[in-house]
């Protein structure tokens, strides 16, 4: 049990450490291994609600064939260690997309506070960019606003295929917390478990000594 218990707590802690490794050269090519949107989770200070309605839509357009990634950048702190690529939504969206290419090869929506950037390694639809280019334009560095253009720009190129997208649940882009709580959950049934055995042993070498 003493030696078990050490080991759980072990991975535990890695599962809540997971984070810190992972913020390297580039945050978002991180965090879209594994959910759909990075929505600027240092400066951005988008609210929970927006962020969960922006995943609900993402989540929706994929189910209807139309999987689609999305990076909101609303500070150079966004971009790790690439901070020059801030301010170039085109340049970073095809960098970004790169950078992933052997993990997901998905259309990739970029917001910067200056406009988009959209790319995708092959076939990107013309019509798509052409439909982003008669948004409104922006330019300013607030989360809330840049998310608010995010939404804009994922209803525009739903629509353009016909698609309806829904915006009821969804998560709020903290999969990652959700995946290292199962694991610490799973920790915790492992040493629970193995504190059952250990006491069931110890039971039957009572019993087996009492003869």
């Amino acid at each position: 049990m003493k030696r078990v218990c050490p080991l759980v707590a072990a991975v535990v802690a890695l599962a809540f450490l997971a984070p810190a490794a992972l913020a390297d050269g580039d945050p978002a090519s991180d965090f879209l291994l594994s959910q759909s949107s990075f929505l600027s989770p240092y400066d951005g200070k988008i609210p929970t609600a927006q962020q969960k309605r922006i995943e609900a839509m993402l989540q929706s357009a994929k189910a209807q064939g139309f999987p689609l990634k999305l990076a909101v950048i609303a500070t150079r702190y966004d971009l790790g260690a690439v901070p020059i690529l801030y301010k170039k939504p085109q340049t970073y969206a095809k960098f970004l997309a790169q950078e992933d290419y052997y993990f997901w090869k998905d259309e990739l929506l970029v917001v910067m506070p200056n406009g988009y950037g959209l790319y995708k390694l092959r076939n990107l639809p013309p019509e798509d960019k052409a439909v982003l280019a008669k948004l409104p334009k922006f330019d300013n560095t607030n989360g809330p606003a840049l998310a608010d253009a995010a939404e804009r720009a994922i209803v525009a190129l739903a629509a353009r295929r016909g698609l309806t997208l829904s915006t009821g649940s969804g998560s709020s882009g903290t999969s990652a917390w959700v995946e290292r709580g199962e694991i610490a959950g799973g920790a915790i049934v492992i040493c629970l478990l193995a504190a059952g055995g250990v006491f069931v042993w110890r039971r039957r070498d009572r019993v087996r000594a009492a003869r």
